[in-house]
C-alpha cells in the first residue's frame, strides 16, 4: 500500500520564512533600494527612445543625439554597478543564511532524542540538514528582491503604457490577469512536487550511504545488483518527480512565451492603427514595445522566482517540521543543576515501553550503591541495554523513577548528569581522524601524556606503537583501519580518560582473545576502583567480582546476588553459568569431544531464490 503523501504545513513555513526576512531586514532593505535604482535606471534607455526617434531622426535635432547616447550610457554603467553590489549584499547575506539554517539545525538535530535516530536514515537526515536549508537563498538572497524589483518594474511600465495608449494597455492587463491566475494554479500544483522531491532524494542519499557503509555484508552477500536495483527505484522515482516539476515549470514558462506573443500581437493591430490615425506618434509607438518587454519580462522572472521560492517553502517545512520535534533536554532550564556526585544509581519500580502495551521493564527495583559493580545477566530480549539505556537518561521510565544520589534523575539537567558517564559499548564508534583524536574525544583538554598513560592501562600502546606514525595514525572511517580488538581497546581508552563517576561496559571485552582479555580485565578493574559500574557481559566468568549480578528474564528481575550466591541459590543464573562452563570446557579442555549440538534439519531456498 502506497505512503500516504504528507500534507505540507504552510503556514509553519511561512513562519520560518518570515523571521528569516526580519532577522536580514536591514541588508534585504539596501538591496530593495539598489534594486529599485536598478530598475529606475533600466528605464531609461528605452524611454530614450521616443527621443530618438521623434526629436533626433523626425525632427532633425542633431544636437540631442550625443547628450541622448551619454544618458543612455550612464544609465547603463550605473544599472551594472547596482547590479553588481546587489549580488554582492544579498549574495552573502545568502550564503550567512544558509550557514546559520545548518548550524540551528545541527544543534536541534543532536538534541533530540535517541528513538529518532533509531527511526531515521542518516543519509536522509543529512539531506535534510545540508540539502534543504539551501532554499533560503531565495528568501534572504536576491530571489524576494527580484520577485519585488519585478513587481514595481511592471508596475511603473504599467503607468507609462496607460499614458501612452491606456485602450492597448487594458486589453494588455486582462491578457496578463489570465496569465497571473494560471502561475497562481501551477504554483499551487508544484509546491507538493518539490516537497516530494525533497523526501525522495533524502531516502536515496540514506540508502546510499547505508550500501556504502555496509559495503563488505554486501560484497559478502553478493548483493550488490541488488543494491543497484534499489537505488534505481529511488532514482527513477526522482525522475519522475522532476519530470512532472519541469512540465509544469515548462509550462508556465511556455504561457509567459505565449503572452509576450499576443501582446506583441496586439501592439501591431491596435499600436500600429493608432500610429496610422495620428494618435501615436513613431517614437511612442517603439517607446511601448520597450516599455511592454518591461512588463512582460519581470512577469517572466516571477515565474521562474515564484518557483524556486516555492522550493524553498517545501525546503523550509521540512527543516520546521524538525525543529517541532521536542529535544531530550527540553524543560532543562527548570531543572536543577549537578555539579559533583557519589555515584550511588537506584530504580524504584521502573517499567518502560518503546510500543505502547509491549513493556520491555516490568516494576524493577534495585540499588547500585556508590563504588560498586552491578552486572547484567539475562538471555537476549530480556532488557538489559534498556536498563543501561535508562541509566545513560537514553530513555526515561513511563512508570517509576531512577535516581542519582537520592536525587530523581527526572529533574537533574541532562547534561550535568551525562558528563559523570564513561561508555564502552560492544559496537564501538570511532572517528575518521587520529588515534589522538579518537582517544580525546571523551577530554578535548587532555594532555599527550594522558593519553599515553590511558592507552597503557587499555594496552593499545602494544599495537599503536607498530604504526609509522604512531599516535597520529588516522584510522579511517569508523576505525576500518584497525582490527575489531584494537577499536575495543581505544574505546576503552576513551572511557578511561573521561575519568567518569558511573561507568559504562555493554560487553566491552566482547572483541577481544583470552590474552588480550585478561590484560584489559586487569585495566578494568583498576578503573571500575570508586567509580559507579554497570556491566553487561555474555562470559560470566568476567563478572565473577561484581559487588551484586542482576539477573533479567521477560524485563523483571528474577535473581540478585553475588555470584557466590547465585550459584548456591542452583536458579536461572546457575543454569546459564553451568551451560557456558561446559561449552567453554568442552571447547578449549577437550577440543577433540563433538560438542556440536545436533543441528535443526531444514531445507535450504535454491540459490536463485536466495540470492537475486
Amino acid at each position: 500500500m502506497a505512503e500516504k503523501k504528507k500534507k505540507i504545513n504552510y503556514s509553519q513555513a511561512w513562519s520560518e520564512a518570515k523571521e528569516l526576512i526580519w532577522q536580514y531586514r536591514y541588508r534585504l532593505l539596501i538591496g530593495a533600494v539598489l534594486m529599485l535604482f536598478n530598475r529606475l535606471t533600466g528605464l531609461i534607455l528605452p524611454t530614450s527612445s521616443k527621443y530618438v526617434i521623434d526629436e533626433v531622426i523626425v525632427k532633425q535635432r542633431h544636437e540631442l543625439l550625443i547628450p541622448l547616447a551619454f544618458v543612455g550610457g550612464a544609465a547603463t554603467v550605473a544599472q551594472a554597478i547596482s547590479s553588481f553590489a546587489l549580488s554582492q549584499v544579498l549574495g552573502v547575506a545568502a550564503q550567512r543564511a544558509i550557514t546559520e539554517m545548518r548550524k540551528q539545525v545541527m544543534e536541534h538535530v543532536m538534541r533530540l532524542p535517541i528513538r529518532y535516530f533509531d527511526s531515521m536514515q542518516t543519509g536522509k537526515l543529512i539531506a535534510r540538514v545540508m540539502n534543504d536549508a539551501e532554499g533560503v537563498r531565495n528568501l534572504v538572497g536576491t530571489g524576494v528582491v527580484q520577485l519585488v524589483g519585478g513587481i514595481v518594474t511592471a508596475i511603473l511600465a504599467l503607468c507609462v503604457l496607460f499614458y501612452l495608449n491606456w485602450r492597448l494597455t487594458s486589453i494588455t492587463i486582462l491578457v496578463l490577469a489570465t496569465f497571473g491566475g494560471g502561475m497562481a494554479y501551477a504554483f499551487n500544483r508544484l509546491r507538493p512536487l518539490f516537497r516530494e522531491r525533497g523526501e525522495i532524494y533524502s531516502e536515496i542519499t540514506g540508502r546510499l550511504a547505508e550500501s556504502i557503509g555496509g559495503i563488505r555484508t554486501v560484497k559478502a552477500y553478493t548483493a550488490e545488483k541488488r543494491e543497484e536495483l534499489v537505488f534505481s527505484r529511488g532514482v527513477h522515482r526522482l525522475l519522475r518527480n522532476v519530470a512532472k516539476s519541469m512540465t509544469g515549470v515548462s509550462a508556465t514558462m511556455a504561457a509567459s512565451t505565449v503572452i509576450v506573443g499576443v501582446i506583441g500581437v496586439l501592439m501591431i493591430l491596435i499600436g500600429g492603427g493608432s500610429v496610422l490615425r495620428g494618435e501615436m506618434t513613431l517614437g511612442e509607438l517603439f517607446m511601448y514595445v520597450f516599455f511592454t518587454g518591461l512588463v512582460a519580462m519581470p512577469l517572466i522572472e516571477i515565474a521562474s522566482i515564484g518557483t524556486q521560492i516555492t522550493e524553498a517553502f517545501a525546503g523550509l517545512d521540512r527543516i520546521s517540521e524538525i525543529r517541532r520535534m521536542a529535544t531530550e533536554d527540553h524543560g532543562d532550564e527548570a531543572r536543577v543543576s549537578l555539579n559533583e556526585i557519589k555515584g550511588e544509581i537506584v530504580f524504584e519500580n521502573v517499567s518502560f515501553a518503546y510500543e505502547e502495551n509491549a513493556p520491555v521493564l516490568k516494576n524493577v527495583s534495585f540499588r547500585a550503591p556508590a563504588g560498586t559493580t552491578t552486572a547484567l545477566v539475562g538471555s537476549s530480549g530480556s532488557g538489559k541495554s534498556t536498563l543501561i539505556g535508562l541509566v545513560m537518561n537514553f530513555n526515561r521510565p513511563q512508570q517509576g523513577r531512577v535516581l542519582i544520589d537520592e536525587k530523581d534523575l527526572a529533574n537533574i539537567k541532562l547534561h550535568d548528569y551525562r558528563q559523570h558517564l564513561g561508555v564502552v559499548m560492544q559496537d564501538n564508534f570511532l572517528f575518521d581522524g587520529t588515534i589522538t583524536d579518537n582517544i580525546k574525544f571523551a577530554n578535548p583538554h587532555a594532555s599527550k601524556e594522558q593519553i599515553i598513560t590511558v592507552s597503557r592501562i587499555a594496552h593499545c600502546e602494544e599495537f599503536i606503537e607498530s604504526f609509522e606514525n604512531k599516535y597520529e595514525t588516522v584510522i579511517g572511517e569508523r576505525g576500518i583501519k584497525v582490527s575489531g580488538g584494537q577499536r575495543q581497546r581505544l574505546a576503552i581508552a576513551r572511557a578511561i580518560l573521561a575519568d567518569p563517576k558511573i561507568l559504562i561496559l555493554d560487553e566491552a571485552t566482547s572483541s577481544l582473545d583470552s590474552e588480550s582479555e585478561a590484560l584489559i580485565q586487569d585495566g578494568l578493574r583498576s578503573l571500575r576502583k570508586g567509580r559507579t559500574t554497570f556491566v553487561i557481559a555474555h562470559r560470566l566468568s568476567t563478572i565473577r567480582s561484581a559487588d551484586q549480578i542482576l539477573v533479567l528474564e521477560g524485563g523483571e528481575i528474577v535473581e540478585r546476588g553475588t555470584h557466590e550466591e547465585l550459584i548456591e541459590l542452583q536458579g536461572r543464573y546457575r543454569q546459564l553459568y553451568d551451560k557456558q562452563y561446559k561449552f567453554e570446557r568442552d571447547r578449549f579442555i577437550n577440543p577433540g569431544e563433538d560438542f556440536t549440538p545436533e543441528p535443526e534439519k531444514f531445507e535450504l531456498p535454491k540459490p536463485s531464490q536466495a540470492r537475486i
